[in-house]
């Protein structure tokens, strides 16, 4: 395709959050590599992040702009990418004293993270299989080494390999189901493929079904969807609290927005196959991913299977299609990310921190069930963030959970999708119980504890960290008495994927 020269101005105006993540990665490096200091590495990291954060709007007055063929840089592009952006300055703000502040070199931490970054910002701008693939293996390949970044310890080690061995299996899958995808079609465009699929004489042959269901097979081993999600668990208990954080949050964020423009500009939802194979794996992830939660007596390894089934949910919405579908999915995403990012954030805090060198840190983050027994009696805002993000993973209201699933229920009640709606109510239900379990661990007083020294509970929460959670507690309950804000945001950004014949004019020239 041939841009015009009036058109590589916009262009370049509408890439400018990937161009600013892309130029910081590059400062950072250098910055690590003629001044060896962790502060001013992850200031420079906190600030690319805001400058990043700060052209979307930039990049929002440009228009809907198909940059190639590789990427669209719209509306919704751009509200997952601010998620996106948001949730690394999150993590970066934890990483720091979690990982030895000045008193360790961890300066490649923060180039990971922003390479991660720009990966997910990829994802959700794809409209080829080409960015597609770049942006999750630029995202994947940055995770593998997160993960086992404090390499002299055992568990983020083998978390690493674990993930490293899996998301390599299912990128395969990926490759093999594009392979096949365009060996039928002669194109690997989203627009083409709705536009060719839409045609009365196209029928996809076996060869380009098994190309779809490969690909919905890999997206799900990415997205830990039953039965895919064997390697979460493992890989959240023995991950970095902040990276796990960035896990739940950024890479299965990125991956669920390019699986829903995938879906909506290609027209597989009007498969019938695809789409029933995608409801029996919504009902199997909601009601597993709660049931296996119940057996754990680990808060991450609890989390992990609550964000499977979250995930679950979320694809309760995403069967639903529509605008109304679109937008619960939007706002349930948003408010699964502040929680995530609350919920690991107190982990991160009570936990001793990880370091890249053997120097008698702790190697375990505070993660037991145990370690939070009368943490309301000794850290007691500590404990109020946590039951906050807690409840509002259960669907209580007054936070912004209640008002996603909420959302949710709508949607999937609309679209008829009756077994699956059930689904959500039962294991909504089964996760209220060990959501309480954790909160009445933190509420337990043992009268002959009075003595307990306060080192049970050895973090202690920086003045950016704490600023951190009270933001994201605040946005957790004020989002979710107030949701108009969010809800309007929406509204003009996301929801205007459902008009998916305006994203096919917009596409169809290339």
């Amino acid at each position: 395709m041939n841009t015009p020269p009036s058109a590589l101005p916009l262009n370049l105006m509408a890439l400018f959050p990937l161009i600013l993540l892309a130029a910081s990665a590059v400062v950072v490096m250098l910055a690590a590599a003629f001044y060896r200091h962790p502060r001013p590495v992850m200031m420079l990291t906190l600030a690319g992040l805001v400058l990043s954060f700060a052209s979307l709007f930039l990049s929002r007055g440009v228009g809907s702009r198909q940059v190639t063929a590789l990427l669209v840089l719209d509306h919704y592009a751009l509200f997952f990418m601010g998620l996106i952006v948001a949730a690394t300055f999150v993590v970066a703000v934890l990483c720091y004293r979690y990982f030895g502040g000045d008193e360790s070199r961890h300066e490649a931490l923060y180039i990971l993270l922003l390479l991660a970054a720009l990966g997910g910002g990829v994802l959700v701008a794809s409209s080829h299989f080409a960015s597609f693939l770049l942006g999750l293996e630029l995202l994947s390949i940055s995770l593998f080494v997160l993960i086992a970044y404090p390499r002299f310890t055992e568990w983020p080690l083998e978390a690493g390999i674990k993930y490293l061995i899996l998301a390599g299996f299912s990128s395969g899958l990926l490759l093999f189901g594009m392979a096949l995808v365009y060996a039928q079609l002669g194109t690997m465009q989203f627009a083409k493929i709705g536009t060719m699929l839409a045609a009365p004489d196209q029928v996809l042959e076996l060869y380009g079904l098994a190309g779809l269901a490969l690909i919905v097979t890999g997206v799900g081993f990415k997205l830990a969807l039953v039965p895919f999600h064997m390697w979460t668990p493992d890989v959240y208990e023995g991950a970095p609290a902040p990276i796990t954080a960035f896990i739940a949050t950024v890479s299965k964020g990125a991956m669920l927005a390019l699986l829903l423009r995938y879906f909506l500009v290609a027209g597989a939802y009007q498969s019938q196959p695809i789409t029933l194979a995608l409801s029996l794996v919504a009902v199997m992830t909601i009601l597993i991913g709660n049931l296996l939660a119940l057996l754990q007596d680990n808060v991450k390894r609890i989390l992990a299977y609550s964000s499977i089934a979250q995930l679950g949910y979320l694809l309760v919405g995403f069967l639903a299609y529509g605008g109304l579908a679109i937008e619960a999915v939007a706002y349930y995403l948003t408010a699964y990310f502040v929680t995530m990012l609350g919920a690991f954030g107190v982990v991160t805090v009570l936990s001793g921190g990880l370091n890249d060198g053997s120097d008698g840190v702790a190697e375990r983050d505070s993660d037991r069930l145990a370690d939070y027994a009368g943490l309301f009696w000794h850290r007691p805002w500590l404990a109020g963030i946590f039951t906050a993000m807690l409840l509002s993973l259960a669907g209580i209201p007054l936070t912004m959970g209640f008002i996603g699933k909420f959302y949710i229920l709508t949607a999937g009640v609309e679209a008829s999708l009756w077994i699956p709606v059930v689904a959500l109510v039962v294991g909504s239900a089964i996760g209220l119980y060990y959501y309480l379990r954790i909160i009445a661990a933190m509420c337990v007083h043992d009268p002959k504890a009075g003595s307990v020294p306060e080192a049970k509970f050895a973090g202690t929460a920086s003045l950016a960290e704490s600023v951190t959670l009270a933001a994201l507690t605040f946005l957790l309950i004020g989002l979710g008495v107030y949701p108009t804000l969010l809800i309007q945001l929406l509204e003009t950004t996301v929801v205007h994927l459902a008009g998916v014949p305006e994203f096919l004019a917009l596409t169809g020239s290339l």
